[in-house]
């Protein structure tokens, strides 16, 4: 089955756009991904869900999934509780539906 990974984020006010405008630009080029997906949650509120062929192929690309983080990092809010700027997960799936 898949893996996948899932961070979420909370922009800066007046970011929202550069934000989205960002992922835009951003190249898919991670061998083993399959999907990327950036999700509006709320207001300023953002997740991004990576599904992968793998979890190899998931944590080969993390060190390119933060280079461009890094180039976000000046427009995201800090979390609180420790977490910094994102609260990422990852795993296998466990259970997977496709729809009709």
């Amino acid at each position: 089955m898949s893996a996948y990974n899932v961070v979420r984020f909370k922009v800066k006010p007046g970011f929202d756009d550069a934000f989205i405008e960002e992922h835009r630009k951003m190249k898919a080029e991670f061998s083993g991904m399959r999907k990327f997906t950036l999700i509006k949650t709320g207001d300023q509120a953002y997740c991004v869900i990576g599904e992968w062929d793998d979890m190899e192929s998931l944590i080969g690309a993390r060190p390119g999934m933060i280079a461009q983080l890094d180039r976000l990092r000046g427009m995201l809010e800090d979390l609180g509780n420790g977490l910094g700027v994102t609260d990422p997960v990852s795993g296998n799936a466990v259970v997977e539906l496709i729809g009709p």
